[in-house]
């Protein structure tokens, strides 16, 4: 996430993540970024809730690129 949100810094784009990507602090922190954080977790979720996701992902940002990542905590 931390790279995520120094390319929303570096460059105009829109970053979306699952609230377990970043604590609700921490989001609120990132005012004035193009940042937006669903309220429910997206790690480990069926594909039709990451399809929720990216529908809603380009209702917002017609005709543009989404580009997924997903990073696997250490266990």
């Amino acid at each position: 996430m931390r790279q995520a949100i120094k390319l929303a810094e570096m460059q105009s784009v829109s970053i979306w993540c699952g609230s377990d990507a970043i604590s609700d602090a921490d989001y609120h922190a990132l005012s004035g970024l193009d940042v937006s954080r669903f309220s429910y977790p997206l790690l480990g979720e069926p594909k039709d809730v990451l399809q929720d996701a990216l529908d809603t992902i380009a209702e917002h940002h017609p005709k543009a690129t989404i580009w997924v990542e997903q990073a696997i905590a250490a266990v």
